[in-house]
């Protein structure tokens, strides 16, 4: 399997990131925030700069990852204003994969409502009405852009998203009937906030070519006291499911990329430390 990192979780300091990268000898970078930016929003000479800087380093850059979709209600339509910002940062974002020859972006799913079916006066109490089905349409556009500029979609099972789960997620790709275009990017420590185990019952969910890309941390999410600790790796909620999880991956020839998201720090701010704390780890189970 292809082992990388989100490169700001080292540092914003792109060289700096690739260098710490050189260290560990990790090809994939994929690209979140570069310096004082996040990608979509670099300038010419900036993306020209990271370009260079990427060559120099000898890497691959695995996804173009910016919040597109993040926050946005349900009650948005398709081709609002706050919906065309959005598509335009996507527009951006897979100009600036061609350009760094990566075809993999990142997408996110809108603000979470938190019920979306019920069942025996639930559906009647207790659903968000019409969320659920506001979600395709603002999506579709997406997908239609993607498939038109021969990139592949990864929707992130991220923390307050619409998707938080991969069963929500293969939901979305099937109701899009967009399987061939939109993939999910599993990971699997968002999923812990929605109660599904990562294995077996979340990998299980995405056979049949739903995975798309993943995320590796590890957490301890309290819903009810809503409070989320990141850990290092082997001390969280997931420590028992990496194993496994890389296992099933390898079996089932799983050939795309795994990226270390560093988000973890030793209590210090330093997240530079936290990922040397923890990429040893995550390289010996995935690698």
């Amino acid at each position: 399997m292809k082992l990388g990192v989100i490169t700001d979780g080292i540092s914003r300091d792109f060289a700096h990131a690739l260098s710490v990268m050189d260290e560990y000898g990790l090809e994939y970078a994929e690209l979140q925030f570069l310096w004082d930016k996040e990608v979509g929003g670099l300038n010419t000479d900036e993306r020209r700069k990271a370009l260079e800087l990427v060559k120099k380093h000898n890497k691959t850059v695995s996804c173009i990852s910016r919040h597109v979709f993040a926050g946005m209600p349900m009650t948005t339509k398709a081709g609002d204003a706050l919906h065309t910002k959005h598509m335009d940062g996507l527009k951006r974002c897979i100009d600036m994969a061609h350009e760094f020859d990566c075809k993999t972006v990142r997408i996110m799913s809108g603000k979470k409502e938190m019920i979306l079916w019920g069942l025996n006066g639930a559906e009647q109490w207790n659903v968000a009405k019409g969320a659920w089905d506001a979600l395709p349409p603002l999506i579709a556009p997406a997908v239609e852009l993607a498939k038109a500029e021969g990139v592949t979609l990864v929707v992130e099972t991220g923390n307050g998203t619409m998707i938080n789960s991969c069963w929500t997620g293969r939901k979305l790709i099937d109701d899009l009937d967009a399987k061939n275009t939109l993939k999910i990017l599993w990971d699997p420590a968002n999923n812990c906030w929605a109660h599904e185990t990562a294995w077996p019952d979340g990998y299980e969910t995405m056979k049949g070519g739903y995975l798309g890309h993943v995320h590796i941390k590890d957490v301890f999410a309290d819903t009810p006291k809503a409070t989320l600790e990141v850990r290092p790796m082997l001390e969280g909620q997931l420590a028992d499911q990496f194993q496994p999880m890389a296992d099933a991956m390898r079996a089932d020839g799983y050939d795309g990329v795994i990226s270390y998201e560093s988000v973890y720090h030793p209590g210090n701010g330093d997240f530079e430390a936290g990922f040397r704390q923890c990429i040893k780890t995550f390289m010996e189970i995935y690698g």
